[in-house]
């Protein structure tokens, strides 16, 4: 029953979605960081619902440090992170304790807790579940941004709709990953942006959901980051991003991809560039070989899944009766979450990006001046 992640950076997550509150403990933050509490509260607020495509469950989400942060900097004590949970209708889900939802963890937490497990809106295993992430993430990102490192997200998919993926040269990528930062809604092409939303308020009116793939890119990332094997970049990014509920597919660099390639186009060929720095004239690898990082971007595409959560009648199993029947799904749904997701994959990266830099630089790294 183990709900913690990380080696230097430990996190530990706590709470059900229809519970008192949910929240976060983070262990291993040097002392002395001083935290930007708005920046906190805006990244909080790119994963809030908002309008016909998100769900109508609204909850304030004011972050509470209660522990490990003092006169405003970290203290170098487990810090945690509090969110009080105000706007449950646990109602809604009491007709469905003996219910299975397709597509839902109901079922696997009924073999796995046995039945003990708060069911109410998908207990420990909601989505709600990512807000305290994204605070925990927000905290990593200031670090890694006061080192030079920035982090950005987009829909570059959505059904067959399909973004402008983000650049390889890295003043046009830098400014890319501004723009999508200061957004709601994060797409490039704001008109395919606009098709996005169309497509989601149409699936909502069919009371269906839809799902979609998401773009992300780190520059600044040192070279040399990462183990060969078990702790490969790869193997500890993809640990955390198919810990997000609805997550079902990571890639890096082409992916996929390279099953349609010749070695002779997949590999990157290195140079030096004027100022003598080893640059790869492709990025196909998204910025890693044998697991470590090699000074280029960093790119990662995750695939979402539809929104389980779906208002059209479903076939599933009464657990209590032992019969088969016939289910549809009531309450507050979004029809997509990939929009409100972006910003907790943001979060993942972040948090899995200061735990490798600090096994590689030390805890009092996060300190230093750039």
């Amino acid at each position: 029953m183990k709900n913690s992640f990380g080696s230097q950076i430990q996190c530990s997550l706590f709470g059900e979605s229809h519970g008192q509150a949910i929240g976060i403990v983070i262990d291993g933050l040097a002392p002395g960081i001083a935290l930007d509490m708005d920046f906190i509260q805006k990244q909080m607020g790119k994963r809030k619902a908002q309008g016909r495509i998100s769900t109508a469950r609204q909850e304030a989400d004011d972050v509470q440090i209660v522990s490990g942060y003092f006169n405003g900097y970290t203290t170098g004590t487990p810090l945690c992170v509090l969110l009080v949970n105000h706007d449950t209708k646990s109602k809604d889900y009491g007709k469905l304790k003996d219910l299975m939802r397709p597509g839902h963890a109901d079922y696997t937490a009924q073999l796995k807790y046995l039945g003990f497990q708060d069911y109410r809106g998908g207990g420990h295993f909601s989505g709600r579940l990512t807000a305290p992430i994204v605070a925990a993430g927000a905290i990593c990102l200031q670090i890694l941004q006061s080192k030079g490192i920035a982090i950005g997200s987009h829909i570059l998919q959505l059904k067959e709709i399909v973004d402008l993926p983000f650049a390889e040269e890295r003043t046009i990528l830098a400014e890319q990953i501004k723009t999508v930062n200061e957004k709601y809604f994060p797409v490039l092409e704001d008109v395919q942006g606009q098709k996005m939303i169309a497509c989601i308020e149409s699936a909502q009116a069919a009371g269906d959901s839809v799902g979609g793939m998401i773009e992300s890119a780190v520059l600044g990332l040192p070279g040399g980051i990462g183990e060969p094997f078990f702790d490969s970049v790869e193997s500890i990014l993809s640990h955390l991003l198919f810990s997000v509920p609805a997550v079902k597919g990571v890639e890096f660099g082409l992916g996929f991809g390279f099953a349609n390639l010749f070695g002779s186009q997949a590999n990157d060929s290195f140079y030096f560039d004027p100022e003598g720095k080893v640059q790869t004239a492709t990025n196909h690898n998204g910025g890693l070989n044998g697991g470590i990082t090699n000074g280029m971007s960093l790119k990662v595409r995750t695939c979402i899944k539809p929104t389980p959560s779906i208002y059209q009648k479903q076939q599933t199993v009464n657990l209590h009766t032992q019969a088969n029947e016939e289910l549809q799904i009531q309450g507050r749904h979004d029809p997509a979450i990939i929009h409100r997701a972006r910003v907790v994959i943001d979060s993942m990266l972040a948090i899995g990006l200061l735990d490798l830099l600090t096994v590689r630089f030390g805890t009092l790294w996060m300190r230093e001046e750039k």
